[in-house]
């Protein structure tokens, strides 16, 4: 084992391609292996996979999620696996934090913000569990993401939080029905400095529908990613051609809701989307063209068809690059069939693949 494989605290720039995913998680370590690459990611730091082990050891959580499992027999009920998952999730989030990690936690955060330049700075707490973003993505959605949280106590709560959702009701059943125990997927958390996003959503270099692999796909809307994933906001929809750059196709759905950061209360809510911008387009040709190379340069990295969430700041200028907070393999129904089908849905779209799962 080396140092950095015992590391509590990992930060995005001082960690090999080698070790990332193993370390830090696959969320993570693949930003990681981005930002080695050149690409444009936000200040970040992870509470390691070594971090979530010594917790849940010293705090009894493993014996006590283990117990709670084995007790669910061989073909639980779903509402069995439901309550057994409240029940361990209640006690992970019950059980404080050591001391000695709690306060490295703190340090990390302390430099993340002197880093920033910036007091208590804003940050997304985000789940990185190992083997989370598979090629076949089969957890994709599952844990817990927390966005704008602001504070050292706050920082610490979410950390927990992302923790337990390693057992939320739809993770506990995949892991039951193939036989994987949870020893077996330690969770990592990255706390990343939030950009604060006029606009954001994914894009796909490969439409995630019908395979086409001529076109890159871009979804998004003002703000963050949550009234999109709630429900609230149908994302503005772009396609644009591989070989010229040529917008294809352009969308504008009308937006009500906008995601906004609330600095009374350090967090992201859900408003009233300004009648100016409810059926303005949130991308103009510049926009479309350099978030259209950097998705293609994350495809030429990693040798195979991606999906990117970006976010642009909100003073975004033209010589700025679009920010880069996370990416993974594209995975699609049906390979090179077409135009899209007449189910295609972009909100369950970005649901599953732009923004995860997202609370608080």
């Amino acid at each position: 084992m080396t140092a950095v494989d015992s590391d509590p605290i990992v930060w995005i720039d001082g960690v090999d391609v080698d070790t990332a995913v193993r370390v830090t998680g696959s969320k993570m370590g693949r930003l990681s292996e981005l930002h080695l690459a050149g690409a444009n990611v936000p200040d970040a730091f992870s509470v390691a996979t070594s971090a979530y082990r010594a917790h849940v050891v010293a705090s009894g959580l493993d014996t006590f999620a283990s117990e709670v499992i084995d007790a669910l027999g061989p073909d639980p009920a779903p509402d069995a696996v439901e309550r057994a998952s409240e029940t361990i999730r209640s006690e992970f989030e019950r059980r404080p934090i050591g001391e000695d990690l709690a306060g490295q936690i703190r340090a990390a955060y302390q430099e993340l913000c002197l880093r920033c330049v910036e007091v208590n700075v804003p940050v997304a707490v985000r789940s990185s569990a190992t083997g989370e973003d598979s090629s076949d993505a089969s957890f994709a959605g599952i844990f817990d993401t927390y966005l704008g949280i602001s504070g050292e106590e706050r920082v610490l709560d979410a950390v927990r939080r992302c923790w337990a959702s390693l057992f939320t009701g739809r993770a506990l059943d995949y892991r039951l029905r193939r036989g994987i125990s949870h020893l077996e997927m330690p969770m990592a958390v990255g706390v990343v400095k939030l950009v604060h996003a006029r606009c954001s959503g994914v894009a796909f270099s490969a439409h995630p529908v019908t395979g086409k692999r001529d076109r890159v796909v871009i979804e998004g809307s003002w703000g963050w990613g949550e009234a999109v994933v709630q429900g609230l906001v149908t994302p503005d929809h772009v396609e644009v051609g591989k070989t010229d750059r040529r917008v294809l196709r352009y969308d504008v759905s009308h937006k009500t809701i906008v995601s906004a950061f609330d600095y009374s209360i350090g967090a992201v809510v859900e408003i009233d989307m300004p009648d100016n911008l409810a059926d303005r387009a949130i991308l103009d040709e510049e926009e479309i063209g350099e978030i259209t190379r950097a998705v293609l340069k994350v495809e030429e990295h990693y040798g195979y068809p991606v999906d990117v969430e970006w976010v642009l700041d909100r003073h975004h200028r033209p010589e700025d690059s679009v920010s880069i907070v996370q990416a993974r393999p594209v995975t699609v129904s049906e390979p090179e069939t077409g135009t899209a089908p007449a189910g295609w849905d972009p909100v369950a779209m970005a649901a599953k693949h732009a923004f995860g799962s997202t609370s608080g």
